[in-house]
């Protein structure tokens, strides 16, 4: 059923003809929004639950934005497509065991997807490839504006919109960047780091939200505070925090370049020569392999124009993927096999490691 999706030469996650970013993968922003007078999810029937995502899905339907997207009933995707969408980023795990009545419409370029029934009536979300806070959050002003034309949203003017979980009223936004940040991990000052900017209301989580691991040096940073603040405060104080951690995470890597370059040298070396060879590859190997071939093109000795494909293959190479390519039913161990198989073929196709490159650092 989401064989178009996976197929798609524009999908801005895998298939971004733009260039990436140094430290970060992709910007998020998501608007949690309910309706008025309806019984939120958790709480309503299998009937109110079913009109409700009849009702929403016919208005986002008629947007713009949402030409020729496409809509799936969770209850009709199998287990291995939810986790496949879930990898791209466009459901939420919690999503994937809601009650019947829960759907999902994505953008034909899956900048965009709007859960309906998931915690909330909406869990409206727009994400980009590298680092754009302010452009994301324009597009998804509008789209949030335009779908409340033809919806009575709930709203409070004491407490702003009003959401399933008091932690989102307010704004009920969270805006979140995905980084990557090898330099802090290595160096040992990320759990500084993420004291540090818990105190500023900013939270740390990994790779798929809370409760995941930072698997391939990879963060998901985002604003824990919705209420009291305008977006604009909001996106302003979560902008700074993030360009603060770009800085930390630069010099880190760069002191620990000057003060073990040899130990770098040879991580990065060895990755690259696994990824050239191995056969057997579970996924978190994969993405920490890849955290350091995303290192080489920080640093030089790959050229610019394969980070996007590194960026790609961090989602690739995860589980649902690798399985869905292979047919449903693989085995774990045939999954390593055909990780490592489809690694191999890109990596074989890459430039030599330019050292030279990073020894012009010094």
């Amino acid at each position: 059923m989401i064989e178009s999706l996976i197929k798609s030469d524009n999908a801005e996650l895998t298939q971004s003809t733009k260039k990436g970013a140094p430290v970060v993968l992709s910007t998020r922003v998501r608007l949690a929004r309910n309706l008025a007078d309806t019984v939120f999810p958790e709480r309503a029937s299998a009937a109110q639950r079913s009109d409700t995502m009849t009702k929403c899905a016919d208005q986002i339907a008629n947007l713009s934005q949402m030409k020729q997207g496409v809509f799936f009933d969770i209850s009709e995707l199998s287990d291995l497509e939810k986790q496949v969408l879930v990898e791209r980023h466009l459901i939420s795990r919690e999503l994937c065991e809601a009650d019947p009545g829960s759907g999902v419409f994505i953008s034909k370029g899956q900048t965009c997807s709007v859960m309906i029934n998931e915690e909330d009536h909406l869990r409206i979300q727009f994400l980009k490839a590298g680092f754009n806070l302010r452009s994301v959050w324009k597009q998804i002003d509008r789209f949030d504006s335009n779908l409340e034309d033809g919806l009575d949203v709930a709203f409070s003017h004491e407490f702003g919109y009003l959401t399933a979980c008091p932690t989102n009223l307010g704004t009920a936004l969270r805006a979140s960047v995905m980084m990557h940040l090898p330099g802090l991990v290595i160096s040992e000052h990320m759990e500084k780091v993420i004291r540090a900017v818990n105190q500023l209301g900013i939270t740390v989580r990994g790779l798929y939200g809370e409760g995941s691991d930072a698997t391939g040096h990879v963060f998901q940073i985002s604003n824990q505070q919705t209420l009291g603040e305008s977006e604009e405060q909001i996106m302003s104080r979560l902008g700074n925090v993030l360009k603060s951690i770009i800085d930390h995470e630069i010099n880190a890597r760069f002191k620990y370049l000057e003060e073990n370059r040899a130990r770098l040298l040879d991580q990065v070396g060895r990755a690259f020569g696994v990824l050239q060879n191995a056969h057997l590859l579970n996924s978190n190997e994969a993405l920490n392999l890849l955290s350091l071939m995303r290192l080489a093109v920080d640093f030089g000795m790959l050229p610019e124009d394969n980070r996007s494909d590194i960026d790609r293959l961090f989602i690739e190479c995860q589980p649902g993927h690798i399985q869905y390519a292979a047919g449903e039913g693989i085995e774990p161990a045939a999954r390593d096999l055909s990780r490592a198989d489809k690694l191999r073929r890109e990596f074989r196709q890459l430039p030599s490691l330019n050292f030279d490159k990073v020894n012009e650092l010094a």
